[in-house]
């Protein structure tokens, strides 16, 4: 009996000296090598990540444009096989001119039966205007929701321009007409699913282009390359990555970018500056006459592999 008595006097005591934790805790060394690994460990797993992120924003891209394609297909089956007119204009009635394809409602009707906007067009099909930009654009244009759902009645409420413009990070390029040069003639957007002659097969591209009225003298997407710095948004347009250079077909074939379109038959694919093709927005349809260098919204280059 005395001796389990001694016993039950003896937990307490030792209780007391596990709890203490009797010696030395982890020494500065110890604290500097668990560092030094968990450092190592961020390194080797950061450019892993940046990948993974890098595949998931181009798989929510391509997805992107697939529901556009489908959108304007599934529009023409209930429009005798005609996509939506391009809202891509500035003017009205017999004073007008193609503006910059990136557009997704425009200052004013061009024509009475014809939408200021894409949303007007397309909303039945696409309630999410997260569809119509870009994932790897480096700013959100904080607006998009609102114009998307407001359609033709779109005015931004922190300006005094009636009614405003919005202008996005795709090349909507559906019964559009562009430039491409004196060899190449006019570039035609698909006027529906069945295009018609000599009309391209591409409905929907990033964004990719040279001296655009906000970064002069400079390349501009909506994807990021190396060196890009940022061309900053307005209250009716979109920030895009952007960086100086002359403009040369040399200097554009160095740029080391992934870019993406849509086609006519729903398939999306991907393809490199080196294989694109420079055209110019048309400032005069009567005659088909682009802006001048140094004016006007810039020039677009589109994937060369659907231009005829």
């Amino acid at each position: 009996m005395r001796a389990m008595l001694r016993v039950r006097c003896r937990l307490p005591s030792l209780a007391g000296r596990v709890l203490r934790r009797e010696g030395p805790g982890f020494t500065l060394v110890e604290l500097l090598v668990v560092l030094a690994i968990i450092s190592a460990l961020t390194a080797m797993l950061l450019p892993a990540l940046g990948a993974v992120r890098r595949q998931a924003r181009a798989l929510v891209n391509t997805s992107n444009m697939k529901q556009i394609t489908t959108a304007v297909g599934v529009f023409a089956c209930g429009n005798d096989g005609i996509y939506p007119p391009s809202v891509a204009t500035i003017g009205t009635d017999d004073i007008w001119n193609w503006q910059a394809p990136t557009m997704l409602t425009a200052y004013h009707k061009r024509a009475p039966k014809v939408h200021r906007s894409v949303s007007a067009y397309l909303k039945p099909y696409i309630d999410d205007a997260e569809v119509l930009f870009c994932p790897n654009a480096p700013l959100k244009y904080r607006c998009l929701r609102q114009a998307w759902h407001a359609g033709d009645a779109w005015d931004h409420p922190e300006t005094e321009t009636v009614p405003d413009a919005v202008f996005g990070t795709y090349c909507l390029l559906w019964n559009y007409v562009g430039y491409l040069g004196e060899e190449k003639g006019l570039f035609r957007g698909p006027s529906g699913p069945e295009r018609g002659y000599r009309a391209s097969s591409i409905v929907v591209s990033d964004y990719f282009g040279y001296d655009h009225w906000r970064s002069r003298l400079a390349f501009g997407s909506c994807e990021p390359f190396a060196d890009a710095g940022i061309a900053d948004g307005t209250a009716v347009s979109s920030a895009f990555w952007s960086q100086p250079a002359g403009g040369t077909l040399a200097e554009r074939r160095r740029l080391s970018v992934r870019l993406r379109a849509g086609y006519v038959d729903g398939h999306v694919e991907s393809y490199t500056p080196s294989e694109t093709q420079a055209m110019y927005v048309i400032v005069d349809p009567a005659t088909n006459t682009p802006y001048t260098p140094g004016t006007g919204p810039g020039t677009f280059y589109l994937p060369r592999a659907g231009l005829r």
